[in-house]
């Protein structure tokens, strides 16, 4: 199964690392990522692959949320199916 996870807050060092190692912790394989600064603003999306996930997709999504409280970022993790129909026009 594939999801989503996005990451947006102020920029700040370390925050590909520390999502990464996370994921990669966890099991979760990153298959594509996209990032920018937009100014002082950081937006990153990833494509991962949770097949070989330690946890469900529900616990990792609330951890994922925590883990962006500990780092002052907005981090959503989503089943990719229901991220691509909230982002149908």
């Amino acid at each position: 199964m594939r999801a989503v996870v996005t990451v947006v807050g102020k920029d700040k060092t370390g925050i590909i690392a520390k999502v990464s190692a996370f994921l990669a912790d966890k099991g979760v394989n990153i298959l594509d990522i996209s990032q920018t600064i937009l100014q002082d603003y950081f937006a990153m999306i990833m494509l991962v692959d949770m097949s070989g996930a330690s946890e469900e997709l529900s616990a990792l999504a609330t951890q994922c949320t925590e883990l962006g409280k500990n780092i002052g970022m907005s981090i959503h993790l989503q089943h990719e199916e229901i991220f691509n129909a909230m982002h149908r026009i």
